[in-house]
């Protein structure tokens, strides 16, 4: 084994060598980025609405701070002064500049929090199972297969991305908080769903906890006594390889951690690490690569997924590199995600019709294994909804789509089309065509067979007015 201490950047002597930084430490960051006072007041501003934390290897070796504030990684984990609407923004630096009492400040925040769409694609009400008539917390099942844990001690993150999806998950505001540290229901929960095949441990991250507190959620589910055997597989989604790959490598519970996935392997199961990298910078410490090599020595499998962002990822080369090391380093191309329909998503967000540009001009440009890849893909209220591509049909310009996962079963892998609009960046800014309604609504359209005469004109008068009736 290579002296692993000779490549890894030590955020300080001693310990784990991890240090975290909060909001109370973001001005003092900020202005490495040469940020104006008034700037720096801005970001603050959006620091008390949308969570802030990162920590000293991302800091240090992933920032290029002379490219800041433009920096990609930069970006990334740092929150920006036009990421809220400006008059949010004003009135928000305005109670920091008047040192108004914390209360005040507390009430404007979350006044804002809710406009934001807190919890997208109706999880807390859609997603929520029950046991015996009683409500899960912490438990998420929308796809029969998949069933989603929220371990409470793995809610947070070694460093927050600024455009994260479950930002609500991280700020003051419990009732949005989804956790549970009740492995005993799942496990119950599992035993009475035959039909759950997968179960998914997210957060926040799991990997932010400790081997000892991550095996008390892990090997119930792997114990021949509870009787899970239906479950063939075991994801945890997390961000630590990018954030903080030291978790798996020199950390005092790596070697423990690392034989913790050996057991679940064993049991034979497939243990899938699923990777959140969002840059090819976060791919080039070495520290990264010795932990995907200790990984994939535990029979664990690395699959890699991020959201197409603007200003961070929104080049077609940027992924073509992401996917072509990926796939030179073991992993395995899983997912290109939409910019999701909550926090300041219309910040980040990249149009439906440029996002499948991006996508297929990165995909054109990579070998047969790095097609494992999907996307661009919404993870939308009725399923995981792909966008296929632009197309003309029957004189019309249209989306070609198609859903991965659905709610309904029955609908996944069923194609289906939608008006081209150039500046739709969601599903919800969508419209159907050749149809009254898209598959998942009620009473959507069916599929329109191969052949059938007459159906189609020549040309249209009304471009997206022609209806085609369910078959």
């Amino acid at each position: 084994m290579t002296d692993i201490q000779q490549v890894i950047p030590q955020a300080r002597p001693g310990g784990r060598g991890f240090r975290a930084y909060s909001a109370k430490h973001l001005d003092m960051l900020v202005q490495r980025a040469g940020l104006s006072p008034r700037e720096r007041l801005a970001v603050r501003a959006v620091a008390t609405v949308l969570p802030f934390r990162t920590n000293a290897y991302v800091v240090e070796n992933l920032i290029d701070w002379d490219a800041a504030p433009d920096d990609p990684i930069y970006r990334l984990v740092f929150p920006q002064p036009d990421m809220l609407p400006e008059a949010d923004v004003q009135r928000l630096a305005g109670l920091i500049d008047d040192g108004a009492p914390e209360s005040a400040l507390r009430a404007a925040a979350h006044e804002i929090r809710m406009r934001l769409n807190p919890h997208p694609a109706g999880q807390l009400l859609l997603n929520a199972p029950t046991l015996h008539g009683r409500p899960l917390p912490g438990l998420q099942h929308k796809y029969p297969e998949t069933v989603l844990f929220f371990p409470r001690q793995g809610q947070t993150c070694h460093a927050y991305c600024t455009y994260c999806f479950r930002w609500a998950q991280f700020v003051d505001e419990p009732e949005l908080k989804m956790a549970t540290d009740d492995i005993g229901t799942l496990v119950a929960y599992l035993a009475e769903h035959r039909e759950v095949t997968s179960v998914l441990i997210t957060g926040g991250d799991p990997m932010i906890m400790g081997e000892a507190v991550l095996r008390r959620y892990l090997e119930p589910l792997i114990d021949p006594r509870n009787g899970l055997d239906h479950v063939e597989s075991i994801r945890i989604g997390t961000k630590s390889l990018a954030y903080w790959p030291q978790r798996f490598v020199t950390d005092p519970d790596a070697d423990a951690t690392l034989r913790l996935f050996e057991e679940v392997v064993a049991s034979g199961r497939n243990l899938a690490v699923m990777a959140h990298f969002s840059h090819p910078r976060e791919l080039e410490p070495l520290v990264l690569a010795e932990a995907v090599r200790r990984i994939s020595g535990t029979g664990a499998v690395i699959r890699t997924q991020a959201p197409l962002i603007r200003s961070i990822n929104d080049d077609p080369r940027t992924w073509q590199s992401m996917w072509r090391t990926q796939v030179r380093m073991g992993l395995i191309p899983y997912y290109m995600f939409v910019e999701r329909d909550t926090g300041p998503q219309d910040y980040f967000a990249v149009p439906l019709a440029r996002a499948y540009d991006i996508f297929r001009d990165a995909y054109q440009g990579v070998s047969g294994l790095a097609r494992t890849v999907r996307g661009p893909s919404m993870s939308a209220t009725p399923g995981k909804v792909c966008i296929d591509g632009v197309a003309e049909v029957a004189g019309y310009k249209v989306f070609v789509l198609h859903m991965i996962q659905a709610r309904d079963p029955g609908l996944a892998g069923r194609p289906f089309f939608a008006r081209f609009d150039p500046s739709a960046s969601w599903l919800t800014d969508l419209e159907p065509v050749f149809a009254d309604k898209f598959p998942f609504e009620p009473d959507g359209y069916q599929a329109v067979p191969d052949e059938l005469p007459g159906l189609w004109p020549s040309e249209p008068d009304e471009p997206g007015e022609l209806m085609v009736p369910a078959i």
